[in-house]
């Protein structure tokens, strides 16, 4: 880590650090911030937006860009709660049509962008409009449908906590996972005659990781505990973080990122790599609009708009991934949507105009972007030398 730090590749760091200095001043500011019951529903009003932000971070990496992820969530949420309220369909149905309604719109970009080389901008900024339209449709006159309070995926978003023991249990797996896949990734490089990790390095690295998470359980646990809707994000963070990085489909997504015309040279098939991230990035927009749904118990005209659309982009930028393509991981939604909503929550608090909140979150991004030149330059700079 040290080295690649040396090299101009930061990571996860500068974002990890900006998190501790941004709590630290908020706490000073409001004893309440970090109190378990304020984190518990930090937690819970990160994981939509995050799960957006998540889908973001797969087209930044190819260096692209979705600018309707905000209209696509709206509009499932409006989708779901037509079929599951007005149409009285199974809740799982209207889910379901929801989910493949943002796998349709993001295939209908890969195809333009494929086919008729329209820059990404141009497609999802008319996306943004278009969808936010039919919204407005579908919703009808009224303009906003409640969801049933008593139903499953209210209480999903709202009520839902995972118990203590399943919690504990959850952070012991982790730590044995992150354990096992590293020793298995070092037998691999040593075996190709690479340098690799100590199994005492790794098992330190999961040792300190058991006893974050503990800790984190236990000090939730005071209040609520950990929100399912939560570990649910995780669960689909986790699950993209594997995808990325363990599978010949993540390596090509970071090939095309990093450069197009090696990665076509290479064999790849740069066309189809360009339609998935643009598949899975609306398909976790119309996620994230369900929750988003599911968490107001409502899909309104607002649903998705305002801040939710930068939020989405800005939280996945702040946590590391690259505008120029080729760099970030799916980490970078957990802490970058954090990272927001901890800004957020702190200025509610602090009782300050949203108006300031828009200011600092402007402020954070630009100087995720400035740090994420600067250390583009700093690798090309080390690589030449």
């Amino acid at each position: 880590m040290i080295e690649r730090a040396r090299g101009g590749d930061l990571g996860v760091i500068p974002v990890v650090v900006g998190l501790v200095v941004i709590w630290t001043v908020l706490q000073l500011l409001n004893p309440i911030f970090l109190s378990s019951a304020n984190l518990v529903n930090l937690t819970l009003e990160s994981a939509a937006v995050g799960i957006i932000a998540l889908g973001v971070v797969c087209v930044l990496l190819v260096g692209q860009i979705d600018l309707s992820v905000g209209s696509v969530s709206g509009l499932s949420g409006a989708v779901l709660a037509v079929l599951f309220v007005s149409e009285g369909l199974p809740v799982w149905v209207a889910i379901a049509a929801s989910v493949l309604m943002g796998a349709v719109i993001g295939w209908l970009y890969g195809q333009l962008y494929n086919r008729f080389g329209v820059p990404s901008f141009v497609i999802t900024l008319a996306g943004l409009l278009g969808f936010l339209g039919l919204q407005l449709y579908v919703l009808g006159a009224k303009g906003s449908i409640n969801l049933p309070f008593d139903s499953g995926l209210v209480n999903f978003a709202q009520l839902d906590f995972v118990p203590a023991w399943l919690s504990y249990t959850f952070a012991i797996v982790a730590a044995v996972w992150l354990f096992a896949s590293g020793f298995l990734h070092a037998r691999q490089r040593r075996g190709a005659g690479l340098s690799a990790k100590s199994v005492t390095a790794l098992a330190v690295r999961s040792a300190a990781l058991l006893v974050v998470l503990a800790f984190v359980v236990w000090y939730l646990g005071q209040t609520r505990g950990v929100g399912w809707m939560f570990v649910f994000f995780v669960g689909l963070v986790l699950i993209m973080h594997y995808l990325l990085s363990r599978t010949k489909w993540g390596r090509a997504v970071y090939a095309v990122g990093g450069n197009v015309e090696a990665a076509r040279r290479a064999g790849i098939n740069v066309r189809a790599i360009y339609t998935s991230v643009f598949v899975l990035c609306s398909t976790f927009a119309a996620v994230g609009g369900i929750l988003a749904a599911a968490r107001l118990a409502a899909a309104n005209q607002s649903s998705g708009g305002g801040d939710v659309n930068l939020n989405a982009i800005a939280a996945a930028v702040i946590g590391g991934t690259s505008l120029f393509g080729g760099r970030g991981t799916a980490f970078g939604a957990l802490l970058g949507v954090i990272v927001i909503q901890s800004i957020s929550s702190g200025l509610t608090l602090l009782s300050l105009d949203s108006s300031i909140r828009f200011v600092v979150t402007g402020v954070v991004l630009l100087l995720a972007v400035v740090v994420d030149s600067v250390s583009r330059r700093s690798r090309t700079s080390h690589g030449r030398a």
